[in-house]
This record gives structure tokens, C-alpha cells and sequence, in this order.
């Protein structure tokens, strides 16, 4: 594939991830979402959804770009989509954070302002306590910030100059770790969602065709290296 057309592909993968954020921003404008019965539990939901859309779709480019040698390009817009999941999770706590927690971003903003960011510290120290306490109580808050801290050793550790100083295998076996923060997820969305609801069904039917057809690709290269070995040790 020519450099021009990863260069058009990549501008496609950004516009297309970054279509919710601008469509949550144009309700914001346009005023549509404060006519939602919640608006805060909708822009909770609709970020959470979206990074863990977004975290199986950087999931789904393996099994891909395997299934098909003419998918192998896909391989190049992997990290791409995983810092994409990254900045919905990201926003996904950042409502908590921000709107659940009662933090007040407008004084902070206006504090930034007019020369007193002292406030972020005030602010935060006023929200601390009733947060740590959720974090403590809370096993849905606990799983999903567990995932979120792995994709952010992710994303730390997603340029190509850390990789190249952590080592290729050591990177590799880091990064692995998004099937983890993936099924952290999934049980943090059941766990979120109320008795008898069965809304996270699709997610975790797609992560568990994703996490089978990982084991079945890792089991079918063990295999053929297996022949491989015995040859040359007979050869040997």
C-alpha cells in the first residue's frame, strides 16, 4: 500500500473516532443534551461505550490482519485506535471525576485565570475524601479504574522511541495487557449496569470471539513451529 494512501487511511481512522466526541460537543452546543432526562449519566455512558467500542475494534486489527494477508496494513492504524479508546476512557473518568464528584471545573477554570491555580488543590482536596471512599466501596469504580491504568501504561509506552528502549519482547509482553484491561471492562460494564439488565451482552459476545480467535492463532503458530523444530533437530 503506497504512502499516500496510509496517509489517507490514518485521516479516516481519525475522523471516524473522533465523530462521537464531536457529536457530544454539538449536543452540548445545540443544547440537546441538556434535554436528557440525566445529562451526566448519558455523557458517562456514551464515553464508556465508546472507549470500549473503540477498545475492541483496536482488539479485532490481530485476528484481522491474520485472517488475511491483504489486511496486513491494518497492523499500522493498531495504536492509533488503542490511544483513541485511551481518550474515551480518559473522558470516562473525567465525568466521574468532574460532574459526579461535584469537583468544580468552573472555579478552577476561573481561578487558572485570574492568576490563582491554587484552586485545582483546593478543589481537589474537597472532592478527594467522598472519591476514595466510592473507590473503596465501589468494586464497578475499582475494576474500571484498574483498566484505565493499564491503558495508560499503554498509551505512556505507545511511541515507537520507548518501545525501542524497553526492547521489542518486553514491549510486546506489556502490551498484551490490553486483553486484560479489555475483560476489566466488560465486568466493569456488568457490574455497572443494574439487575436483570443484559446491555453488555454484545460487547462481551465480540471480546470473547476476539479472545478465542487469539488463542487459536497463538495455538496455531505453536503448531507449525513445533514441525519446525523437530526438522532441524533431526537434521542436527
Amino acid at each position: 500500500m503506497s504512502k499516500r494512501a496510509i496517509i489517507a487511511l490514518k485521516v479516516l481512522v481519525h475522523f471516524l473516532c473522533l465523530v462521537p466526541f464531536a457529536w457530544l460537543v454539538h449536543s452540548y452546543n445545540s443544547g440537546a443534551l441538556a434535554l436528557k432526562a440525566d445529562p451526566v449519566n448519558y455523557i458517562t455512558h456514551f464515553t464508556g461505550d465508546w472507549a470500549l467500542y473503540i477498545l475492541l475494534a483496536c482488539l479485532a486489527v490481530t485476528p484481522l490482519r491474520r485472517f488475511s494477508p491483504k489486511l496486513a496494513f491494518l497492523i499500522r492504524f493498531r495504536r492509533l485506535i488503542g490511544l483513541y479508546a485511551f481518550f474515551y476512557a480518559t473522558l470516562h473518568l473525567a465525568t466521574y471525576i468532574i460532574l459526579f464528584s461535584g469537583y468544580d471545573i468552573v472555579m478552577v477554570l476561573n481561578g487558572i485565570r485570574t492568576g490563582q491555580p491554587g484552586v485545582i488543590i483546593k478543589e481537589w482536596k474537597i472532592v478527594w475524601p467522598p472519591i476514595l471512599n466510592d473507590l473503596l466501596k465501589r468494586r464497578f469504580i475499582q475494576v474500571g479504574f484498574f483498566a484505565w491504568l493499564i491503558l495508560l501504561a499503554l498509551a505512556l509506552t505507545s511511541p515507537a522511541f520507548i518501545m525501542r528502549a524497553m526492547g521489542g519482547k518486553n514491549w510486546q509482553r506489556l502490551h498484551r495487557l490490553i486483553y486484560v484491561a479489555a475483560i476489566a471492562a466488560v465486568i466493569h460494564f456488568w457490574w455497572l449496569v443494574k439487575t436483570g439488565v443484559r446491555t453488555p451482552w454484545k460487547d462481551t459476545a465480540v471480546l470473547t470471539i476476539l479472545l478465542l480467535a487469539r488463542i487459536a492463532f497463538t495455538a496455531m503458530k505453536r503448531l507449525r513451529a513445533k514441525p519446525a523444530l523437530s526438522t532441524r533437530t533431526t537434521k542436527s
